[in-house]
């Protein structure tokens, strides 16, 4: 099992162009766009490493596009994830997120849930390659 996190996670990876597609639909909508990277993908951890400044006001989709090829490199053996923030509201809403690139080999994920005292549920990540 691979990891599924985000709006695309069951289709196969993006081409450049596929991308560019994707990431000028978020900035025709006037969406921010952002590149986080992990290398720990616990589905309860949102908050990964931010890689840069988001692209607030950017035009340019080639600019984000280049961004990604760069975090890509630097992080071969990470996950690295392409947000999409739609502000139009007053707050900071996801509006899209994908996985742009995953470690060879995938470590193969396990989630294990357990009920506690007082309803609470234990959740347990266990990781293999």
């Amino acid at each position: 099992m691979f990891l599924t996190q985000g709006t695309f996670s069951y289709l196969p990876p993006f081409s450049d162009d596929q991308l560019l597609a994707q990431i000028r639909y978020a900035i025709d909508r006037g969406w921010s766009v952002s590149i986080e990277h992990t290398d720990t993908p616990h589905p309860r951890n949102v908050y990964w490493e931010m890689f840069g400044l988001p692209f607030f006001d950017l035009k340019e989709p080639q600019t984000i596009l280049h961004e990604i090829a760069k975090c890509k490199s630097e992080f071969p053996d990470h996950y690295v994830k392409v947000n999409a923030y739609d502000r139009s509201r007053g707050r900071q809403t996801t509006a899209f997120n994908f996985i742009v690139n995953r470690p060879k080999p995938e470590p193969k994920l396990r989630i294990e849930r357990t009920e506690r005292q007082d309803r609470r549920i234990l959740y347990t990540l266990t990781t293999s390659n």
